[in-house]
């Protein structure tokens, strides 16, 4: 292939020797890849290849070094090319949160010391937090993202024509979750703060590994909570969620964050915010998975649509004033035969 062609010889002139074997090292929902190649002293690096005009290098490079500067584990950008799109960065290790939590099945008390890591790290990032370094987390942004639900799940996904009444169903829902989370205290958002991008790191270190964080903007305090316990690959029962929010809830008003004062001192407005903020991404993340099966081909993310289904449910029955969005998804579970699945 001549994109590889190029990605090896450039290698080759950054190393000043043959490039070694380009080994695939992670899948991406991207149009980016990653391989990992082996040095002759056993060394190992990351080399990212991201083709433009499809993606673009310069956010990766600029929010690994804000993750960095905030004293947590990020690539290292060792040498790069961004008109071509590619990067030689450090290894972070091989095992994600995600498989390491496969070897023990996902318990819970197996998996607390490593996500209490990732709330200390998530806590020390949005600590770090500065204005107009990042792009705004805003309302148009918001409301784009919800724009997927409509587009590619119900109507792509499902074949289903909203009635007017349906629309204005789902217009309200959206903005009470734009409004709620505007409302919310700005901090630095990953956006994909899961187990899936958090690397294997010794406990008691820097925290984990942190990936997949070029599309960081500034945003809802809520919103990496909610994408770490609310994960898009693995479930965790009600009360360990409850549990581990409380968790970050404390850390983070020992820290500073104005998780307190913004929510009234309440925690309970402050876990109502942190679902609301969710059951935004959750709609969003119905949307992109429907397009990167039919846009992009990659069916197997459909298999995870009725965990965020499942989310967006039990979201919905527990706030009066999502009762009418719950009536949606009921209609919309009428026509599961057309997809073969169940909410």
């Amino acid at each position: 292939m001549p994109r590889l062609d190029d990605l090896s010889a450039w290698l080759g002139q950054v190393l000043g020797q043959p490039a070694p074997p380009l080994v695939p090292a992670s899948a991406d929902a991207s149009f980016r890849r990653y391989f990992r190649i082996t040095l002759p002293d056993g060394a190992t690096r990351i080399v990212m290849d991201a083709p433009p005009p499809q993606e673009d290098c310069r956010p990766f490079v600029h929010v690994a070094g804000l993750i960095r500067d905030a004293g947590l584990t990020a690539p290292e950008v060792l040498a790069q090319d961004l008109e071509r799109g590619f990067l030689l960065l450090t290894d972070l290790g091989g095992a994600t949160y995600l498989e390491h939590f496969a070897t023990f099945d996902f318990a819970p008390a197996q998996a607390d010391p490593y996500m209490r890591e990732a709330i200390t790290a998530l806590v020390r990032w949005q600590g770090a937090s500065l204005g107009g370094v990042l792009p705004a987390y805003d309302d148009a942004l918001l409301r784009r993202e919800l724009g997927l639900f409509p587009e590619w799940f119900v109507a792509r996904h499902l074949g289903h024509t909203l009635s007017d009444a349906e629309q204005a169903v789902l217009a309200k829902t959206n903005d009470l979750l734009v409004a709620s989370a505007l409302a919310q205290p700005k901090v630095y958002v990953h956006r994909d703060y899961m187990p899936r991008n958090l690397m294997v790191a010794p406990l008691g270190g820097n925290g984990p590994g942190i990936l997949d964080f070029q599309d960081a903007v500034y945003g809802p305090i809520t919103y990496d909570v909610a994408s770490l316990f609310r994960d898009a690959f693995l479930s965790w029962e009600e009360e360990q969620v409850l549990d581990w929010t409380v968790r970050y809830w404390e850390e983070a008003r020992r820290a500073g964050l104005p998780v307190s004062e913004a929510f009234n001192h309440d925690f309970g407005e402050f876990y109502r915010a942190f679902e609301w903020m969710g059951l935004q991404r959750h709609l969003k993340v119905l949307g992109i998975f429907c397009r990167l099966n039919y846009r992009d081909g990659k069916e197997k993310y459909l298999t995870d649509l009725p965990r965020f289904l499942g989310y967006a449910r039990r979201v919905a029955e527990r706030y009066i004033a999502l009762k009418p969005f719950l009536r949606l998804l009921d209609t919309l579970e009428n026509h599961q035969e057309k997809v073969g699945y169940t909410f």
